[in-house]
Parts: C-alpha cells; structure tokens; sequence
C-alpha cells in the first residue's frame, strides 16, 4: 500500500467534511431555515407603490354631476402616483402559527441532519474496516498461494523419488489452481473496497492504521440501551412532524376567524385636462373581513389536517418500534462479535497444531498429501476468520452507538469543528430585505 498512513480518525473526519450526501442534508437544513423568516413576513406591513402615465384626447369629462361636460381638444398628458401600506393586525392567529410550524420544520431537518451523519460516520468507518478486512485476506491469499506453490514443488520432488504417486502431483496441482483463483476473487474484493472508501470518505486510501471498538460510549446493558429510544435523530424527527401537523390543524382552523387589517394609502394626480394642477389624496382605513360560508373547503381542510396528525402518530409509535428493533439487532451483533473473536483465535491455534501435526505424520507415511492440503486450507480459512471477526467486532459497537442515537463526532471525540446549523438559522431569521445567503452568493 502507498506510504501515506491512514487512521479510523483521519477517515472519519474526512468523511464529515467532504461527504456528498452530509453537504447535501445540510444544504436542506439551510434552505428549510428561509422557512422561518417567510412565516415572519406575516407580521410585517406590506408596501406596494403604482404609477401611471399617459395622454388624454378627444375626451368628454362631466367633473360634477349636473354640470356642463369638459371638451378635450387636441392631447393633454395625465399621470398619478400612489403608495399603499397594509398591516394585518389579526387574522386568527394563522402567522403565529405559521411561525411555529416553520420553526417545528427546522428542527425536524436538524434531527434529520443528526441522522445523516451517523449514516455517513457508520459508513466510512465501514468502508475503512472492509477495506482492512480485504486487504489482510488478499495477504493470506496470496501467502496460502506461496505455500501450495512450494508443497507442489515438494511433491513433485517426492513424486520423482517415488515416495508419491501422481495422484499426489494433480492433487497438489488442483489446490494450487483453487488458490490462484481465490487470490483472484479476494483481488477484486480489495479493489471494490478501495473504490467504496474513495466514494464515501473521499480521500485515496493510504496505509490503513488498526480499527478500535467504541465500547467505552455504548451502553453496558440492553436495558440501559432500550431506555434512550426517543434520544434517537428519527424518533425526534417524528415527535416534530407531530408537532407540524398538529400546528397544521390551527392554521386550518384559523381559516375560520375573522381578520383584520389596516389599510393606508397616498396618491398624488396630475391631470390639467381638468383644470387641475395635482391633486393629493391620503387615506387610512380598517377593514374587518368575517367569513360566513365559503363553499365548505376550510372545514374539509380542517378534518384533512385532523387525519395528518392521527397518522404522524402512528408514524411516531412505528418509529419507536423500528429503533427498539435497531437496538436489539445491533444488541445482538455486538455480543456476538465479542464471542465470535474468542473463538477465531482458538480455530486458528487448533488449525496450527493441526498443521504441524499432519505435516509430521506425512513425512512418515501416516498422511497423505490431500491430508496437508486440507490442514494447510483449514489455517487459510481460520486466519481468514479472524480477520473478519476482528472487522465485525469493530464495526458491531459503531453500529450500537448509531443505534442509540450516540455516533457523532462529539461522542467520538474527533478532532474537527462540528457543523453547527443554528448559525445560519440566527443570520437569516430576522432579515427583511436581502437577496444575497450568508455565504454570499
């Protein structure tokens, strides 16, 4: 491998970083933060400013009634200019809760921003076990292929001396060609690994330092994991879709109540086709608006958004269910895995002292040389379970920190500034006018 040196750290951090799909959720977090300040503008006035411009010919005006009408001749020109405010003072409660509902969809972007990045942690640090996994297998490949190459020259040599029959050579021969061919497989499983790691982690994989369990962050007990079921990202990202279809309902509701603005205008004419210079009008009403039937619609709307909260609920229950699930799974792996590098290490000492002893009571005739061959397969075989215990073992307590809600670069202690999205929620909440992002595009 290259001399550069790799750590689980280093790789981790690399993928909180530069992950694609870690910069794309947290792309979203940022778009759904101009929710806030759109639900916002409910509070504020609205100004609109109209002009006109134009000319006036061949025109009969009556300026009063009863009077005699004004004969245009010829072209005059004509022209006006207004400003308009409106404020909503009341209009049941709807951007109030408009304003919550955006807030309870910010919050569930974040929790779903905490659950990408366990995706992606749980992700590069599996990319990274597999392709030390890969490469320790394609090792012992490649060392099991060495050693059927000198057993076959052995046998050969034994073959020319008569201590063996040709049997022995094409047994030999046929082990040597199966190992050529697994050397092939674990090749092409090391190559995809590599080709994982580059897409998850983005970095080209350098010499790969060992991987360490997290046990230190997990919980001792199942229990102890069980009860942080609703510290989980997606059972917090239900609980606020349950807060926005409830807020949903209010809005619906409010659909229902009365509304009341105040309205305040300016507008200056000029029109000397009347006989008037300018003439300036300044006008400030209240109007109260009461809906009495409109066709049904809002009260359908009403018991449509009464169902969306029945069904967040049960999404909310499922979800529940979905991590206590996750949980016990992950439970199970982790326990398992603990147990299962126990008992690599006794089949590899067992396959050495197996080894060893076939090989002795083959250079006395009490063996045969498929008897070596299978003995020498049985320690490739071995070896090669415990490379992939130690990987399950590793990638087991990452994978009950994620369960539990807890795999995070914070728990994890990396050294790397944390993506923290409420910075730019607090840039762009009160803003009024403005095009341009924080970042200033």
């Amino acid at each position: 491998m290259p001399a550069a040196a790799d750590t689980v750290e280093s790789a981790l951090v690399a993928a909180y970083r530069n992950n694609p799909q870690l910069n794309v959720q947290r792309a979203i977090v940022r778009e759904t933060d101009e929710q806030v300040p759109q639900a916002l503008s409910g509070y504020r006035p609205h100004l609109s400013a109209t002009s006109t411009a134009g000319m006036l010919t061949g025109t009969e005006t009556e300026v009063f009634p009863g009077t005699p009408a004004l004969t245009i001749k010829g072209t005059l020109p004509t022209a006006t200019a207004g400003l308009t405010a409106v404020q909503t003072l009341y209009n049941g409660l709807q951007t109030a809760n408009r304003t919550r509902a955006a807030e309870s969809q910010v919050s569930a972007a974040r929790a779903t921003l905490r659950n990408t990045e366990q995706t992606v942690l749980l992700n590069a640090l599996t990319a990274y076990m597999n392709l030390l996994r890969d490469y320790a297998a394609l090792e012992l490949q490649k060392r099991n292929v060495a050693v059927l190459q000198q057993e076959l020259r052995q046998t050969r040599d034994r073959f020319k001396v008569g201590d063996v029959t040709t049997t022995d050579v094409s047994q030999a021969e046929s082990r040597l060609g199966g190992g050529q061919t697994q050397v092939l497989n674990a090749q092409a499983n090391y190559e995809t690994s590599v080709a994982v790691y580059r897409q998850v982690i983005g970095t080209q994989p350098g010499k790969l330092g060992p991987g360490t369990p997290v046990d230190r962050f997990c919980p001792t007990t199942l229990d102890q994991a069980l009860a942080v079921v609703d510290q989980h990202p997606s059972v917090i990202l239900a609980m606020y879709n349950v807060d926005f279809a409830e807020l949903q309902v209010k809005i619906a509701e409010g659909a229902l109540q009365p509304t009341l603005s105040l309205q305040g205008s300016a507008q200056q004419a000029w029109n000397p086709a009347l006989g008037v210079s300018q003439t300036t009008l300044l006008q400030g009403v209240g109007q109260l608006s009461v809906p009495i039937y409109q066709g049904g619609a809002e009260y359908s709307a009403v018991r449509q958004q009464k169902e969306g909260v029945g069904q967040r609920l049960l999404e909310l229950e499922l979800g529940r269910r979905q991590i206590r699930e996750a949980i016990a799974q992950a439970w199970a792996q982790f326990v398992s895995s603990k147990a299962e590098i126990k008992t690599t290490d006794i089949q590899v000492k067992a396959a050495e002292n197996a080894l060893n002893g076939v090989r002795r009571e083959a250079l006395v005739g009490q063996r045969t040389t498929l008897d070596v061959l299978n003995a020498e397969q049985e320690l490739v075989n071995a070896r090669v379970a415990v490379v992939t215990a130690q990987r399950d073992r590793v990638v087991a307590s990452y994978t009950l920190l994620a369960a539990v809600g807890r795999l995070s670069p914070e728990v994890l202690g990396l050294k790397t500034e944390s993506y923290d999205p409420t910075v730019h929620y607090q840039q762009i909440r009160d803003t009024w006018v403005g095009l341009r992002t924080p970042d200033g595009k």
